[in-house]
């Protein structure tokens, strides 16, 4: 058995996402009304692309692009603003990319001040910026302290030399220490490092020497993510994706997630490792997922009002991520929708049951019964078959991954994409040559 066909971070995928005509974000803004909405700006530039990288990222751009880019910032809020209900309230603002700290410290300044200036964000908003360690330094750390940054993510991978060149990393481990330095220095309210685990050739002690030395800074968050190597991106085109194991992956996994727990970190998701503060282990309060709404600014990011779900055309050449930056610069008009889905009943309820099974605690089946009407075992008889194998597990409240579901998420979570849903990934998939057969086996049917 494949363990690793799909890292269901979202759903359904951009590649089920078709061009619209006749929608209007206008119209689905009520979706924003009230308080704790999420503000998403992406930033897609990065010194390199990383070897696995098929994210809507591009190298190679100067100043005067990031600039240009930018500069279109403030038509953009400028019309999203005027038509977001009175009543919005941002509750948290998330910079990604692309290596959003490749800005220099006056364009930094100069989007934060655009972005707080035009949008409504909460008094307690919890600012969250994405790195690496090369764009990382003592300065830019005081920067964004400075600016109300209160969570940093930082891409480490590894403190193995030999494997951050295996993976087209363009920092070292010396780099990787400096910058951790830099954040611990600097005290955010939360600092996560990401680590790759599944290189041929890596080995059990390799990934707990730089866990070690990761959680030798205390990060609040660990993120363990294991290797895909995507068509198109750079290990592929070398032949490099043949060497990959599933075996020797979730091998891998099973050390690191054991040696993060045994070292005060507890297990979120199949990625996602918390530090426990003192003793206790952490209350991991049910909190609704995918129902409050988020809208992106820039090129490449995606809003989700209610049903509708919008982004840029999913892009993963360079020539393709550079002409959606074009079309975003030359773009008058934010408001009309032209490429997403709405969501109909069915995929409203699959989204729901994904983005809950998937993280800790699970699937309350009491809020499944107050959101739908009905019964969720019931909707999804999967559930029970994976209760019977132990991969689920179920009180009289909840529906919860166990150990062994949890290190399965990414052969549980693809189970539940629908048939319509499938075949539409499938279909861009095809157009673009990158058929993934891993996708083609029948999903559960409501």
């Amino acid at each position: 058995m494949n363990r690793y066909i799909q890292y269901m971070y979202s759903y359904p995928h951009k590649t089920a996402y078709r061009a619209m005509q006749n929608v209007n974000l206008k119209n689905y803004m009520t979706n924003l009304e009230g308080e704790g909405h999420s503000l998403y700006l992406h930033l897609p530039f990065c010194e390199s692309k990383c070897g696995y990288c098929n994210l809507f990222s591009v190298a190679g751009c100067g100043k005067s692009q990031m600039d240009a880019y930018l500069d279109v910032l403030p038509r953009q809020i400028g019309q999203y603003r005027e038509i977001l209900p009175e009543s919005t309230v941002f509750g948290d603002f998330t910079i990604g990319g692309g290596t959003p700290l490749l800005l220099d410290p006056g364009q930094l300044v100069r989007m934060f001040r655009m972005v707080r200036n035009g949008m409504p964000l909460g008094a307690e908003c919890q600012i969250v910026i994405e790195t690496a360690p090369k764009q990382t330094d003592r300065e830019k750390a005081r920067l964004l302290k400075e600016l109300g940054v209160t969570r940093v993510s930082m891409g480490i991978q590894s403190f193995a030399d030999e494997e951050l060149a295996w993976l087209g990393r363009y920092h070292d481990s010396c780099r990787a220490q400096e910058a951790a330095d830099c954040l611990k220095e600097a005290a955010f309210d939360c600092v996560n490092f990401d680590f790759i685990y599944g290189l041929p050739g890596q080995t059990g002690e390799s990934l707990v020497d730089s866990l070690g030395r990761a959680v030798s800074f205390s990060p609040d968050e660990i993120f363990l993510y294991p290797l895909y190597i995507k068509h198109g991106v750079r290990l592929e085109r070398d032949g490099k994706d043949a060497m990959l194991d599933s075996d020797h992956t979730y091998t891998l996994y099973g050390r690191g997630a054991a040696y993060l727990k045994e070292h005060g970190y507890e297990q979120m998701s199949m990625r996602r490792f918390v530090k426990k503060k003192g003793s206790d282990s952490i209350k991991a309060e049910f909190r609704e997922c995918g129902f409050t709404g988020a809208l992106a600014l820039g090129c490449g990011g995606r809003s989700y009002l209610g049903r509708l779900h919008t982004c840029t055309p999913y892009r993963t050449t360079r020539q393709g991520v550079l002409q959606e930056m074009e079309a975003y610069l030359e773009r008058e008009d934010f408001c009309p929708v032209s490429h997403g889905i709405l969501l109909s009943d069915e995929e409203v309820r699959r989204r729901y049951v994904i983005k809950h099974l998937l993280i800790h605690p699970g699937i309350s089946k009491g809020a499944y019964a107050d959101s739908f009407g009905t019964v969720v075992t019931e909707d999804f008889p999967i559930l029970r078959t994976w209760t019977e194998c132990g991969w689920v597990i179920e009180d009289s409240t909840f529906l919860s991954l166990s150990v062994e579901g949890m290190g399965l998420s990414d052969y549980i979570g693809p189970q539940l994409i629908s048939e319509n849903i499938r075949e539409k990934m499938l279909e861009w998939e095809r157009v673009n040559g990158q058929e993934n057969h891993l996708l083609q086996g029948k999903p559960e049917k409501l």
